[in-house]
């Protein structure tokens, strides 16, 4: 039997029939990922696998690394086939890891190859592989059509520009929505005023106004968050290691702003005040514009300052971090509930001990719209068998899993899109398990309809998307 067969991952009659009869055919909303636009618009066909599997996969990098790889074939510039030669003798020691389920899923689904993935069979694999990419249907368009993908949102700077999104909004070849999602985060980096002031020169080019002082500032955001609006956009994205609680007025945040236009780089104590402020203005906007707001919450990153410095942010070397998350929190999403300016929400933690801290949290701001606040899938470190189930149990333990807005792949990969199927697999089994233990009922319809609604219109429904 192939390792990747009908039932993978299907422990019980139950979960067998809810996958099959229930989630496996449901369409894709891929709604955070971080698809270039530019191979979108441009229908990006790769040159072989190393470059459609290990261009910016820090998944891999990690295990690769940890397989005593040089990192000429991990971030250098080593031989593209000698990176995947890497990457093959890599992957037989990473039984256990997402990594083997998923690449062997992305084996099977793209490319009907059903061996296992190791040093003996790396040049079978890679010619069988590279032959199907010069396929048409295997360009970037291809892969959207393959796997059913009826929308996704790219992850986009809004002081950068957002033609491409443009050009595919206007290509009737894409059969695909793809809408950008607005993610600010460098609209708070005052404590690196050279940084900071060259992201605001891009932000007032792409506004089309002269910033000079806050007003100005926060016109140029309000402008950017209509622009995606008018182009599709109703989610935005922001990442924090917790959320910001320090609300300053705005005479303090005025003083804070027209320092980094002198050159002074803001404190600590002050780039921490000015996140919060311009934070609250920012959810005030997804508010009004029916928008959600996505926060990832709580990793540790860049910790290796050697690759930092070598490579950049995103080598591969964040971590989870161990920080309070109930207290900050609690105060950012009360001040905007308060003033009735709490935006639909999801949050993904990243760390499992602090699941039932937001999980609870989530649900003293549950109002008016059926599951308004929602617990994001296992993410990053979580994105994996048990810390998606031990998600999926938190939720239901303390809130609505009827409502859960379901899985998205964080991904930068056209291949990874099978991780929709895999995320289907685990919730089928883990609900199949339930309903053969008498813990929930043994009624199909009950419990299908559920993993279906789970899997894609949920999510659909949700977020608004203008999804044809």
């Amino acid at each position: 039997m192939s390792f990747i067969h009908d039932d993978f991952l299907l422990s019980s009659s139950q979960a067998v029939r809810l996958f099959h009869e229930y989630a496996e055919n449901e369409p894709i909303l891929d709604f955070h990922n971080h698809l270039p636009p530019d191979e979108i618009a441009n229908n990006r066909k790769f040159e072989n696998l190393a470059d459609a599997w290990l261009e910016s996969d820090h998944y891999k990098w990690r295990a690769m690394r940890a397989n005593g790889t040089p990192e000429e074939l991990v971030t250098g510039n080593g031989d593209p086939k000698e990176k995947y030669l890497a990457w093959a003798a890599t992957i037989p020691h990473s039984l256990g890891n997402p990594l083997y389920h998923w690449t062997h899923l992305e084996l099977k689904r793209c490319f009907d190859i059903d061996t296992l993935l190791g040093p003996e069979t790396a040049e079978e694999i890679w010619e069988a592989a590279n032959a199907k990419l010069q396929a048409p249907n295997f360009s970037a368009h291809g892969m959207l059509e393959k796997f059913q993908v009826n929308a996704l949102c790219t992850t986009d700077d809004p002081a950068a520009p957002t033609t491409d999104h443009e050009r595919i909004a206007a290509d009737d070849h894409v059969g695909t929505g793809v809408y950008p999602t607005f993610r600010p985060d460098k609209a708070w980096g005052v404590g690196d005023s050279p940084s900071f002031l060259n992201w605001i020169e891009n932000l007032e080019i792409q506004a089309d106004k002269e910033i000079n002082h806050l007003n100005d500032f926060l016109e140029c955001l309000a402008r950017r968050v209509n622009h995606f609006h008018e182009i599709g956009c109703r989610l935005s994205d922001h990442s924090f290691p917790t959320f910001p609680s320090s609300f300053p007025n705005e005479d303090r945040a005025r003083q804070i702003f027209a320092d980094v236009l002198d050159g002074v780089s803001a404190n600590t104590e002050d780039e921490n005040n000015f996140t919060g402020f311009i934070m609250l203005f920012l959810g005030r906007l997804y508010q009004a514009k029916g928008w959600t707001m996505q926060v990832h919450l709580g990793p540790l990153r860049n910790n290796s300052s050697r690759l930092l410095k070598e490579f950049g942010p995103d080598a591969g070397t964040d971590s989870i971090g161990d920080r309070s998350q109930a207290d900050n929190m609690r105060a950012f999403l009360d001040k905007l509930d308060k003033d009735e300016s709490l935006p639909k929400t999801i949050i993904y933690n990243n760390n499992p001990a602090d699941n039932f801290t937001v999980a609870t949290m989530l649900g003293n701001f549950q109002r008016d719209i059926p599951g308004k606040m929602q617990f994001g899938s296992g993410w990053w470190h979580l994105d994996q068998r048990d810390g998606m189930e031990e998600q999926i149990k938190t939720l239901a333990n303390v809130g609505l899993l009827s409502h859960f807005v379901g899985m998205l792949t964080d991904s930068r990969s056209f291949l990874s899109f099978p991780r929709h199927e895999y995320f289907r697999r685990i919730l089928c089994n883990l609900l199949g398990n339930w309903m053969e233990e008498g813990f929930v009922p043994d009624d199909f319809e009950l419990i299908g309809n559920l993993a279906k609604r789970v899997c894609y219109a949920n999510a659909k429904n949700y977020l608004g998307l203008e999804i044809s």
